[in-house]
């Protein structure tokens, strides 16, 4: 059994991410969810990230890491999109991170830190064609991640759909879905 954080995307913590938490849970895992935007959710992208840039991404690593201060170490960090900068900076920083599961996001590891520690495994989950997760951007700091990393992962589903792990949005993917779920499972169960 491992204990994860899962950390919200821009559109705030949603009752799809709570169900993916629960599939988690349901194997056996703890699974906590801080809520970065107090309750606030949105219904597109440019409205979550502007709430995010009226926040400050400053803040949002903030109360990403004050999330876990009473949190014993051992945890497993997962991010979806905005949440990755949390899920990314304490699996890198915070003492006894036991893995990473990072989804349609991936920040240069130059970010918080010179390398990925050792020893703390990562996945990386994106869409192939998701402008959000672009080739110069997301998916080559990721692919620098895997290349760089021993053990670290990249999946690539096909598609371009941002929220596809989310079955509360319009761009869910149920057969890409199942495949993070089962792969981000595999990752919890050897931590």
């Amino acid at each position: 059994m491992a204990e994860a954080v899962l950390f919200h995307h821009a559109l705030g913590l949603t009752s799809g991410l709570l169900d993916f938490a629960e599939e988690l849970q349901r194997a056996g895992h703890v699974v906590h969810t801080p809520d970065l935007f107090d309750g606030k959710t949105f219904d597109s992208v440019d409205d979550g990230v502007a709430h995010a840039e009226e926040i400050g991404f400053g803040e949002i690593l903030s109360r990403g890491a004050r999330a876990v201060e009473d949190l014993a170490p051992g945890l497993v960090y997962v991010g979806y999109s905005l949440g990755v900068l949390p899920a990314q900076q304490l699996a890198q920083t915070r003492a006894g991170a036991r893995g990473a599961c990072l989804i349609a996001a991936c920040v240069p590891v130059a970010q918080f830190g010179t390398s990925w520690p050792p020893g703390v495994p990562v996945q990386i989950h994106g869409k192939d064609g998701d402008p959000f997760f672009a080739p110069d951007g997301d998916l080559a700091a990721a692919r620098e991640l895997v290349a760089t990393t021993p053990g670290a992962e990249l999946f690539l589903y096909e598609g371009s759909e941002h929220f596809f792990a989310d079955p509360s949005q319009p761009g869910y993917d149920a057969g890409a879905a199942e495949l993070l779920l089962e792969r981000a499972l595999t990752l919890m169960d050897v931590v």
